[in-house]
C-alpha cells in the first residue's frame, strides 16, 4: 500500500471522520507535504534491513512512507485519542507495531530487545516544548541506536550544529555534538503542516558517534562546566563558573586553572571548544586547590 496521508485533503477527511481536537500540550502539528516525509526518510537511509522507532506518529503520515522504506516500523504515540485513527490509517501497512505511551516513560532497551536487539533507527517529529529532553534521552542512553533522522524548530537546530564563536552555540550544541554527529538536511515550512506552527522547522540527521570526541575524566562535570559557561553567557569563564554552585570553585581557582591551560581569563564559553571544555573540567576537577565539598 503506498502513502497517501501527506495530501492535506486526506488529511482533512481523517481529521473530520474521527472528530479530532489539536491538543496543544502535546505540540501536535500533522504533516501534509510529501516532500518532508520523502526527505526524512532519505535522511535515514532506510532499507528493509532495518527497524525503525517513530516518536508520535500523529495520524500515521510520517508512520506510512517509514513503513513503506524500512523492514518494521515501532510507533510510539502518546495521544491516546489518536490509537484508533492509526489503526485505521495503518491498516493496510502490515510492518507497523503502535504503541500508546509517553516515549519519556519508555524502556527503550527492553523495546529494542523484543524488537531484535538492534541498532535501529529513530525518526521523529518532535514536540517543541520537549524536543531536548526527547533528544538527550536517546542519545545520552546506552541503547542501540545508530542514527536518528527528526525534526525539530528551526532555531532549535541552528543551535544543535553550531560551533564556537557562533551566537547559536551553547549548552546543546555541546551536548548533542559529544553524542552524536548533526547535519541539517533540510527546512520545512510552516505551511508543510496542519496545524501550521508559527515558525519553520529544520530536519536533522543524528548519527550516533561509536565513541565520544573527547573523554574527560568526569563526563557529569564536564557537562556542569558547560552549562555554567552558558547560563550567564555574557560573563567571563572565572565569573561564570564561580557563579555556580554545583561546581564548587571560586573564580580565582577558576581562573587559575585557566592559566595553568594557556587560556585568556577574559574568555567567555561561547569561544570554547568541546576539547576545551574537556580540559578544563579536567583541571577543575582533579587539581588539588579545588575548594572543599565539590566532587
Amino acid at each position: 500500500m503506498k502513502p497517501y496521508l501527506a495530501d492535506p485533503v486526506e488529511t482533512k477527511k481523517v481529521i473530520a471522520k474521527y472528530d479530532f481536537a489539536f491538543r496543544k500540550q502535546f505540540g501536535q502539528n500533522f504533516l501534509i507535504d510529501a516532500a518532508v516525509p520523502e526527505a526524512i526518510v532519505r535522511a535515514a537511509g532506510l532499507t528493509k534491513n532495518d527497524t525503525v522507532l517513530e516518536i508520535g506518529p500523529g495520524i500515521g503520515t510520517m508512520t506510512q512512507y517509514l513503513s513503506e522504506a524500512a523492514g518494521k516500523v515501532i510507533a510510539v504515540e502518546i495521544d491516546k485519542e489518536l490509537i484508533p485513527i492509526l489503526q485505521d490509517t495503518l491498516a493496510g501497512f502490515d510492518n507497523v507495531q503502535v504503541l500508546q505511551g509517553d516515549i519519556m516513560k519508555t524502556d527503550l532497551a527492553a523495546l529494542i530487545a523484543e524488537n531484535g536487539g538492534g541498532p535501529i533507527k529513530v525518526v521523529a517529529n518532535l514536540p517543541y516544548y520537549i524536543t531536548t529532553p526527547i533528544l538527550m534521552k536517546l542519545l545520552a542512553g546506552r541503547e542501540a541506536i545508530s542514527l536518528m533522522a527528526v525534526m525539530v524548530q528551526e532555531e532549535v537546530a541552528k543551535r544543535i550544529v553550531s560551533g564556537p564563536g557562533s551566537k547559536d552555540y551553547g549548552a546543546l550544541s555541546v551536548g548533542v555534538q559529544y553524542y552524536a554527529d548533526p547535519e541539517i538536511v533540510c527546512r520545512a515550512a510552516p505551511s508543510a503542516f496542519m496545524p501550521q506552527p508559527k515558525v519553520a522547522s529544520s530536519v536533522l540527521r543524528l548519527v550516533k558517534r561509536s565513541e565520544p570526541p573527547v573523554r574527560p575524566r568526569n563526563e557529569e562535570y564536564m557537562f556542569a562546566v558547560v552549562k555554567a559557561a552558558f547560563l550567564q553567557r555574557r560573563k567571563t569563564l572565572p565569573n561564570a563558573l564561580s557563579g555556580y554552585a554545583p561546581l564548587g570553585i571560586s573564580r580565582d581557582q577558576a581562573a587559575a586553572a585557566m592559566e595553568r591551560l594557556g587560556l585568556d581569563a577574559r574568555l567567555r564559553g561561547e569561544t570554547l571548544t568541546m576539547e576545551q571544555f574537556a580540559a578544563l573540567s579536567d583541571e577543575i576537577h582533579c587539581h588539588p586547590e579545588r575548594s572543599e565539598g565539590s566532587s
